[in-house]
């Protein structure tokens, strides 16, 4: 695999990507601010073992884009970052001096990036952040921070999970609707709690064993092996782990009518589109359902800091967002990744056309 950064950069439209090394801190990090129109980028901070460089750069580029996307379609005044670290996540000599080091760079950006956790990354890690930089959110709560953003991406995946669903069958009521739950992490496991409290008969997978009999504890949900799970019968498959697990081999063995899941890049590519409306499976866009996380912790930027109340109503709209993007499916009659993409490119747009105006 190789990349031309250059290219890349300018078929997605970033505006700047940054190279960090700092053997002394054992920092190797890249920063990729992709847009800027509607505010700071703001994305996670990933550390990860890259197998190479050029998976690394892809990773982060492709992420940012996201990122842009999710924010302007939340109603953020947020641009899209992401950056990432390679190096091993469970490493603990030195990590202290590498978050440093990493703050620093931070700073050397002026707020043009703000960083949060993600894969690999924990919130403290972004309170040694904090010490030296105020361009790391999602500190803790207690401090008067947004704290962990699962629990929020998990309701807004809940409240966008009810809008699909009521679009195919009428009612948002899950009472005795299987949902097949793919990952009991973080935010998986917040959201098999609203499911099961919403009457849902949930089955979930996970390939970490500590995740799911903490789940089965909690909930009494039925388990299966994570190979199983697309064999699932069920009305909702909604992927929660890694990426691109919806593809031409997993749809020959999915049974639901709705995929809605918090999982990053579910879809492997365009290519399943046509099965998908063939097939008339309601797909509710992942950067369109799972932007709770980023509503909470960008909201340690709006005037007066983190609200409840204010992040609550965001998140909530989450549901009324799914509904509008399925109903411009309809009327645009495209696919609904791409009328979320038009959408939130619209939004952005319009700001950079104020912006002239001015």
């Amino acid at each position: 695999m190789t990349i031309q950064v250059f290219t890349e950069v300018e078929k997605r439209g970033h505006e700047q990507v940054v190279f960090f090394h700092y053997p002394q801190a054992r920092l190797k990090a890249i920063i990729a601010i992709h847009n800027t129109v509607l505010g700071p980028a703001l994305g996670g901070c990933r550390m990860r073992p890259y197998q190479s460089e050029a998976q690394a750069i892809d990773d982060v580029l492709r992420l940012s884009e996201g990122m842009t996307y999710k924010s302007s379609l939340a109603g953020l005044d947020l641009g899209g970052g992401k950056s990432c670290i390679v190096a091993d996540p469970e490493m603990s000599e030195g990590r202290r001096e590498l978050f440093l080091q990493f703050a620093a760079c931070l700073n050397d950006l002026a707020g043009r990036y703000i960083t949060a956790e993600d894969m690999g990354t924990s919130v403290s890690d972004v309170m040694i952040m904090r010490e030296v930089s105020k361009y790391a959110a999602g500190y803790a709560a207690e401090l008067g921070g947004a704290g962990d953003p699962s629990p929020w991406t998990a309701r807004g995946v809940f409240n966008g999970l009810l809008a699909a669903v009521e679009r195919k069958f009428g009612s948002k009521d899950l009472t005795g609707r299987r949902i097949a739950v793919q990952g009991a992490g973080h935010v998986g496991a917040y959201l098999i709690g609203h499911l099961v409290k919403a009457g849902a008969r949930v089955t979930v997978c996970d390939t970490n064993r500590k995740a799911i009999d903490r789940v089965k504890e909690q909930f009494n949900v039925e388990v299966v092996d994570p190979e199983k799970i697309y064999d699932v019968t069920c009305e909702v498959f909604s992927p929660n782990a890694i990426g691109q697990t919806i593809n031409h081999d997993t749809l020959k063995r999915l049974g639901c009518s709705v995929i809605a899941g918090g999982a990053n890049n579910q879809l492997i590519d365009s290519s399943v589109y046509e099965t998908l409306e063939s097939r008339e499976i309601v797909y509710a866009p992942d950067f369109a359902i799972n932007a709770g996380g980023v509503i909470s912790v960008g909201a340690e930027y709006i005037p007066g800091g983190w609200k409840e109340s204010w992040v609550s109503e965001k998140v909530h709209n989450i549901y009324n967002t799914i509904h509008r993007v399925l109903e411009e499916s309809v009327k645009r009659k495209k696919f609904p990744e791409v009328v979320a993409l038009e959408l939130a490119k619209e939004r952005i747009r319009e700001a950079q056309a104020r912006k002239g105006r001015r």
